[in-house]
């Protein structure tokens, strides 16, 4: 028999997994921590809270909560598969749903932090430069909190790629479906069969160490922002002083 399905399989879907996870984490984590970082209104702290609460409490009440939120007895479940055929429970798309609702956390917090280091100085340039808002916002916000968002994505790809708890009870754990790298380790090692689970997690770890040297390859790579934008700041292409300059 090819013991490549056995093997592979659950690596390919963790990736897969993972990778979807980070891209919903990226947008989402990225939108609530520029909110978060800018808006001022009652209960702040307390909304802070609830989005960092995936982090403490056990996977499996997170599990618990999306099973009852999304299953098909659920008013959201019922209107998924009836208006779009959408059935999340027992499938990967559930695990994807899990490991991002996990993971959320570590990209909103980075993002935030990132958001609130940027020098307020840098914005009041460009605005008084003429860039519009939107303007201002690619140019120079996101550059500079570009970093601490990388790092935050970088974090939730590494957390969804060991999830366990929330995905077991949301996708289950069936073989070459729903089942990843961390539920194949514990049906291995229930089983009795220690080389499958040597062999998994031999892969697991390779998997995470080319993922952090990935990571500090990116970061390592990365030039500086800040002084870019300054150049850029001093004369972009619109203003009279890069006028001035391409005349001279």
């Amino acid at each position: 028999m090819d013991p490549t399905p056995i093997h592979w399989a659950p690596l390919w879907l963790s990736l897969k997994v993972a990778g979807w996870s980070t891209i919903i984490c990226a947008f989402v984590g990225t939108a609530l921590g520029l909110f978060q970082a800018r808006a001022r209104y009652p209960g702040r702290e307390f909304v802070d809270a609830l989005l960092m609460l995936p982090m403490v409490l056990p996977p499996t009440v997170l599990g618990y909560y999306l099973l009852v939120l999304l299953g098909s007895r659920s008013t959201l479940g019922h209107w998924l598969d009836d208006q779009w055929g959408v059935q999340l429970i027992f499938t990967w798309q559930g695990a994807v749903v899990a490991a991002a609702l996990v993971a959320l956390p570590l990209v909103y917090k980075a993002a935030r932090l990132g958001f609130e280091a940027v020098p307020t100085d840098l914005e009041n340039a460009g605005r008084a430069l003429g860039l519009t808002p939107s303007a201002v916002f690619a140019r120079i916000t996101l550059p500079l909190a570009g970093k601490s968002i990388s790092s935050g994505c970088l974090l939730a790809f590494a957390r969804a790629m060991g999830e366990f708890g929330a995905t077991l009870m949301v996708a289950g754990n069936i073989p070459s479906q729903t089942q990843t790298l961390a539920l194949a380790v514990y049906d291995a090692v229930q089983s009795g069969n220690d080389s499958l689970a040597t062999t998994l997690v031999l892969l697991t770890s390779a998997a995470c160490v080319a993922v952090l040297l990935a990571a500090g390859y990116l970061l390592r790579a990365t030039p500086s922002v800040v002084s870019g934008l300054k150049c850029r700041l001093i004369a972009p292409p619109s203003s009279p002083l890069a006028r001035r300059d391409e005349e001279s």
